[in-house]
């Protein structure tokens, strides 16, 4: 059972700490808990491997998501095969979950025309790079496959940045006035590339706003696999089951810099990325 913290405006947590112990989820047993670790693993190895073939001239530009592992792992796993997944660029290397091969996420990150897949034989999406565009065609696609009668699911990763868009406040009021099956997911890293979550908005946590479309919403570690999915979990059963779409807040801290091409030595608390660190989801 995930620790919901009142102080964290209701973060929920189901690994324990110096002060609180380990829950428990329901439902997964030990062979699940060893696939979640190696999709953790998988992630962090392709992550730091990218960082290297940059450097090395091999793949341009990247964005990075150390400490995003347990947020992408734990949703992905949440999911049935037939489920849909609409990532953003922080999510670039979710298609090796569900099988697709690391040299075609690396030749996307090359330009290369082998790096485009058809998004059908791994129900993953295009990677999107424009903010937020990908809300809408995740909640229209969704809205499509419940038109059919299928109980297909669809996620759709975003950041905090992306909240200040107008494509995804239009894609969140569509998934819910028709009761799309959609999974609003977003990666609160408390940065869009400079802009700190408190130049972003005002609301005390990103996870009100989904009050404001009529849909319900989950505030939970991004770094606790085990709450990622438990959460996820409770959002895809609640969109298969008719009662439309959840919207996920998912908070963490980004550690490291936006991307390749930036250094984030000049804004970002130091002090509190090495916190961060110390506490990271592979680690936990």
């Amino acid at each position: 059972m995930a620790l919901v913290l009142p102080a964290e405006h209701g973060l929920r947590r189901v690994i324990g700490d110096e002060e609180t112990p380990d829950g428990e989820v329901e439902g997964l047993d030990e062979a699940d808990l060893l696939d979640l670790h190696r999709s953790l693993v998988l992630l962090r190895t392709y992550d730091e491997r990218s960082l290297v073939y940059h450097r090395q001239g091999r793949i341009g530009t990247y964005a990075m998501f150390w400490n995003h592992e347990a947020l992408q792992a734990g949703s992905v796993h949440a999911l049935d095969d037939e489920d849909w997944i609409f990532p953003s660029y922080r999510e670039s290397a979710i298609g090796l979950l569900r099988g697709m091969p690391a040299s075609t996420v690396l030749s996307w990150w090359r330009g290369h025309p082998s790096g485009w897949w058809n998004p059908a034989d791994y129900n993953v999406a295009s990677i999107c790079i424009p903010i937020g565009t990908h809300v809408p065609h995740a909640a229209g696609f969704a809205w499509g496959r419940k038109l059919k009668g299928e109980r297909t699911v669809a996620i759709v990763y975003f950041g905090d940045g992306a909240t200040s868009e107008g494509a995804f406040h239009e894609g969140a009021n569509f998934a819910a006035v028709l009761g799309a099956p959609v999974v609003l997911f977003c990666n609160n890293n408390q940065w869009a590339i400079s802009t700190p979550i408190t130049a972003q908005t005002r609301a005390e946590a990103l996870v009100d706003k989904a009050a404001g479309y009529g849909m319900p919403g989950i505030r939970v570690d991004g770094t606790d696999v085990l709450a990622v999915y438990e959460a996820t979990r409770e959002a895809v059963e609640r969109a298969r089951g008719g009662g439309g779409p959840t919207f996920v807040e998912a908070v963490t801290y980004r550690t490291a810099a936006h991307g390749t091409a930036d250094d984030n030595s000049s804004y970002a608390d130091l002090e509190r990325i090495e916190e961060a660190r110390k506490r990271e989801c592979l680690g936990r």
